[in-house]
């Protein structure tokens, strides 16, 4: 596979700016910005799968691990494991959009690609960004290959999404030498046959920690397979440390830094799964296309029908705006990178630090396509009926498999906390003009309506949804804070609510920017079927605003405030409906017709 550094063509904008501030179509990255080289490695990618790996999707269900390492090894022979190694250590050293390629074009067989991007992902750049020379030199050319596989071992019984309370312990021996670890480790993708683990801990039982431990390690046992509702396929075990003896130079990163390690790595965990969901939802509308054109019922065939063409509707948009989210979070993160030098001193420290500014964005492509991807199978289960219930039928599988994604990278609930919570906390310290645009917002809709910029073109009326979603959700944060203030942070169901808003204003946003430099550079009858997902999906995700923001102020207002308020969000929320039936049976038709996701 070719190596690539794509010059970025999105706008270099600040993490979470996108609730406050005006993007034109030309300021983002789209998936019709994809270069030669994207394509190609999108062509690899697919075709190994389709051609090496689900020929042995039994197997590898069936815990066949031998085969999932040789597949793995293929993977990394094809340089799919390489692109975020740097060029040095045996890597490919490609821009952050092939990253997500890859982890979206693995996604036909979950069981498969939980043991790729586990491997590719949070089992190598932990060393990628934090490991010495030393350490770079003797792992990363053999994780880059497939030669050795990585896992990480952060979640633990007592402390999965508080990974800061882990019990595991290390001390210094007497040599000093050495580490001598005790705990253990739950739930760890790829343990059962994992080379290497970058495993957590707290030194002294006070020093927040990585170590790279090797298998063969002595004092680390791994435990017994876990039998799950999804993913079977792959592996998942405890690890126990047992006085396990490792290396002082197996320290990775610094003493009391490891909660470095373990976030910012995690954000890239959240981006991939992001793409992952999104390869995933592509796959199974296929499938549902297929099935519901040859299933026939009443004299035809079930793709006929209204309500099955609703849910092939439903599905295309989700992909669409998946499309839209993922594509232009990971633009904006590469065009922060585009001037770093990586062979710099501190260069892994200032790429952190960039991937870091959108941490916020990084959740919403987690919890949102997660989502998105349950939605979507539990349409294609549906569609199949009862043979969707069946295991030899792909929908089974697909659904089963599916559900993790929610637990997966922090769970969609840790997540939802961390969108709200990240946005204030930047607000508070200054680095992101919020609390001034949401006075602004406070102070202009408690003075009566206004007239807003408008917009010409198909999509007028989306800008206006969108401007007023924007509003919505800044008005919702202002009396959550004024209600609130500093305690807000513990009001869990409000914080819920209002990134329930704040991710539908990106994903709306995504997608009518995505329409328009579409309609830009095409033509409207080239953008038709692009158009019509926008709004599709505009309406739904307006009614979604709108519900998460009364649920905010019902709970923070009461008598003539409440009715104040509430007069506010209707007017806000004043609009002339969409015609969904009418967009979901083009929507439907079209991608019938094409027999898979298409624009």
């Amino acid at each position: 596979m070719a190596t690539t550094k794509t010059a970025a063509t999105a706008k270099r904008v600040k993490g979470g700016s996108f609730l406050i501030e005006e993007r034109e179509p030309q300021d983002i990255f789209t998936p019709e910005d994809f270069s030669d080289e994207h394509r190609q490695t999108a062509k690899t990618a697919t075709e190994f799968i389709l051609n090496e790996v689900l020929p042995l999707t039994a197997e590898i269900e069936a815990k066949n691990f031998t085969v999932t390492k040789s597949l793995l090894r293929k993977a990394g022979e094809l340089g799919l494991m390489a692109v975020d190694v740097p060029e040095e250590y045996g890597g490919l050293e490609m821009d952050k959009v092939t990253s997500a390629i890859v982890a979206e074009s693995i996604s036909h067989l979950a069981s498969f690609s939980v043991a790729f991007t586990a491997h590719a992902g949070i089992g190598t750049l932990p060393i990628v960004w934090y490991g010495t020379d030393a350490q770079k030199k003797k792992y990363l050319p053999k994780l880059a290959t497939g030669e050795w596989i990585g896992a990480y071992a952060l979640s633990e019984s007592s402390s999965a999404s508080d990974a800061m309370n882990c019990r595991t312990r290390a001390v210094l021996a007497p040599d000093g030498k050495h580490y001598v670890l005790n705990g253990e480790k739950m739930w760890i993708t790829n343990s059962g046959f994992a080379d290497l683990f970058t495993v957590f801990v707290k030194i002294d039982g006070e020093k927040f920690s990585a170590f790279l431990i090797e298998r063969n390690t002595p004092g680390l046992t791994i435990g017994h397979e876990e039998h799950k509702l999804g993913i079977r396929g792959s592996s998942t075990c405890p690890l126990i440390l047992s006085d396990c003896q490792v290396p002082v130079e197996n320290l990775l990163g610094e003493i009391g830094k490891g909660h470095h390690i373990a976030f910012n790595i995690l954000n890239i965990g959240r981006f991939k799964l992001g793409a992952a969901c999104l390869g995933g939802a592509r796959n199974g509308l296929q499938n549902a296309i297929g099935y519901a054109k040859e299933r026939k019922a009443f004299g035809k065939s079930i793709a006929e029908f209204g309500l099955i063409q609703e849910k092939l509707a439903e599905c295309a948009a989700g992909v669409y705006v998946g499309e839209s989210l993922v594509y232009r979070t990971i633009g904006m993160i590469d065009a922060a990178l585009a001037d770093i030098d990586t062979h710099a001193e501190g260069a892994s420290r200032e790429i952190q630090k960039r991937i870091e500014e959108y941490a916020v964005e990084c959740s919403i492509l987690k919890v949102w396509g997660s989502e998105m991807l349950d939605m979507v199978v539990d349409h294609v289960l549906q569609i199949y009926a009862g043979y969707g219930y069946v295991e030899e039928y792909p929908a089974e599988r697909a659904y089963r498999d599916s559900r993790i994604n929610r637990i997966f990278e922090g769970t969609n609930e840790i997540n939802r906390l961390i969108i709200t919570g990240w946005l204030m906390k930047r607000a508070m310290a200054g680095q992101l003009p919020l609390l001034a645009a949401i006075k602004q917002l406070m102070d202009e809709v408690m003075g009566g309506p206004s007239a807003g910029d408008e917009h010409e073109g198909p999509l007028a009326a989306e800008h206006k949804l969108l401007a007023n979603a924007k509003k919505l959700a800044l008005f919702a944060a202002g009396a959550a804070s004024q209600k609130y203030m500093q305690a807000l942070v513990d009001q869990q169901e409000v914080m819920g609510a209002l990134a329930d808003c704040i991710m539908e204003v990106y994903a709306m946003e995504s997608c009518i920017l995505r329409a328009e430099k579409l309609i830009a550079d095409k033509g409207e009858a080239a953008a038709r079927q692009a158009i019509a997902m926008t709004r599709y999906y505009a309406s739904k995700a307006s009614a979604s605003v709108e519900a998460s923001s009364r649920k905010v102020i019902s709970a923070v207002a009461e008598g003539d405030m409440l009715r104040t308020q509430m007069a506010i969000l209707r007017r806000l929320s004043k609009h002339e409906p969409a015609d969904t039936i009418a967009l979901g049976r083009q929507i439907a038709k079209h991608v019938i017709a094409a027999g898979r996701y298409s624009l």
